[in-house]
């Protein structure tokens, strides 16, 4: 199973992803859509239009660490962006729930956590 580094931010590109596309094509999609470094430690994740299909993209220690999932029956749940971006960030647990197959929208009513 997957687990992003403790503390890193997490973006998902709500724009379909052409899958052929590699650490290039991933990176230019972050510096143009998102308007971001793919180097600051960010986790970067690219979907697919069967939405079967999911790229991971993460700059850590020196070099670019790319995540790939194929399902093999079902789909990743479609992310809507807020106020009109490419990009939505999420925490570590929706991603966790986004792999799992549970839905983001039917599951986002948290109780309330103490933050520091």
């Amino acid at each position: 199973m997957f687990t992003p580094s403790p503390g890193a931010k997490i973006f998902v590109h709500t724009e379909v992803t052409d899958m052929r596309k590699g650490f290039t094509g991933l990176s230019g999609i972050v510096r143009e859509a998102f308007k971001a470094d793919p180097t600051d430690g960010s986790l970067f994740i690219f979907i697919n239009r069967r939405r079967d299909r999911m790229k991971m993209l993460q700059f850590s220690e020196g070099g670019f660490w790319l995540y790939y999932r194929l399902l093999e029956a079902g789909t990743f749940e479609t992310l809507q962006a807020v106020d009109g971006n490419m990009k939505r960030q999420i925490d570590a647990t929706e991603l966790s729930m986004l792999l799992a197959g549970v839905s983001l929208a039917k599951a986002n009513k948290r109780r309330k956590r103490y933050s520091a």
